[in-house]
């Protein structure tokens, strides 16, 4: 294949995974896997690739990292990131599970770059040994300055058989016009947002509205932020479609520890394609099993 900018800052090592390089920066892809619930279990569906930047050895936070990036800058470690997360995610995770990979639609300013980007997406899932149809580009919250560029762009990603998914959705207005305007196939509700609606009991009723509304609509729902038992039971009695939090599991920096062959997740599950993660000791059991039956709100509340 061509060599491409975002390939041309890339170190492959021995064991298959690759790390980034932006002028001081070394870049590593993290992992954090999505769960379904499916017949009673918390399944594996898919996993978000997270970025984590180093400088001199030493880890920094992402969104700091990038408030440091502007511009042209801003759309190559774009394009960077995507595809570290991308030839990673073919060499260290499970064959049958899907990728979420963000996209900013501000840095999406014509149809020259739209073009680009989807002409580098093709030629990086091939290189990786991933079929289109795994992948979920998640549209983050920030304005495009084309929309016009930004609807045809995500029309081309889904005439390639990628998925769409709007992240951060919240009680803004404009997040409905997101919706609206971009037909995603999945919606990613926004981890403080659904905290503040599950303390209360009229806010779980709108929440859980919500999310049938979606899926009437066929949109499938992901809750962020699950860090406690009490709202992975709430998002379970919503209806939600998947749930990602650290009640569930934590990122984990690639290599991973959840690669398994698809006979592997055959013999844990019974189901074909389908990975069945055991919780951790700090994690929840799974659907209905010994845990106490609460209405909405955190323990103690009334």
């Amino acid at each position: 294949m061509s060599r491409s900018v975002a390939l041309s800052h890339l170190i492959r090592h021995d064991d298959g995974t690759s790390t980034g390089v932006w002028g001081l920066y070394t870049f590593k892809s993290a992992f954090q896997p999505i769960f379904a619930f499916r017949e009673g279990k918390l399944a594996v569906t898919a996993f978000e690739g997270l970025l984590r930047p180093f400088r001199d050895g030493k880890a920094e936070p992402p969104a700091a990292f990038f408030g440091t990036c502007q511009g042209l800058d801003r759309l190559h470690v774009e394009t960077l990131t995507r595809t570290l997360h991308l030839l990673n995610a073919g060499a260290c995770l499970p064959l049958e599970a899907s990728i979420f990979v963000n996209f900013d639609p501000s840095v999406f300013v014509d149809q020259a770059i739209c073009d680009n980007a989807l002409r580098e997406m093709r030629l990086v899932l091939h290189e990786a040994g991933i079929d289109a149809g795994r992948v979920v580009c998640e549209l983050t919250e920030q304005p495009s300055a084309s929309q016009e560029a930004l609807h045809t762009f995500v029309a081309a990603l889904r005439a390639h058989g990628l998925g769409i998914a709007v992240d951060d959705y919240g009680a803004d207005d404009s997040d409905i016009n997101r919706i609206k305007e971009l037909r995603p196939d999945i919606v990613k509700f926004d981890a403080h947002w659904i905290g503040h609606l599950m303390e209360s009991g009229t806010g779980f009723v709108l929440l859980t509205t919500m999310v049938e509304s979606f899926e009437r609509q066929g949109i499938r729902t992901v809750f962020e932020g699950i860090e406690e038992n009490w709202q992975l039971e709430l998002a379970e009695k919503s209806g939600a479609s998947m749930v990602q939090g650290f009640a569930l599991a934590r990122p984990e920096l690639a290599p991973t520890s959840y690669a398994r062959s698809r006979a592997e997740a055959e013999a844990t599950s019974g189901a074909p394609g389908e990975a069945v993660m055991q919780p951790a000791p700090h994690q929840p059991s799974p659907r209905g099993a010994g845990r106490p039956v609460r209405t909405f709100g955190r323990r103690g509340a009334q």
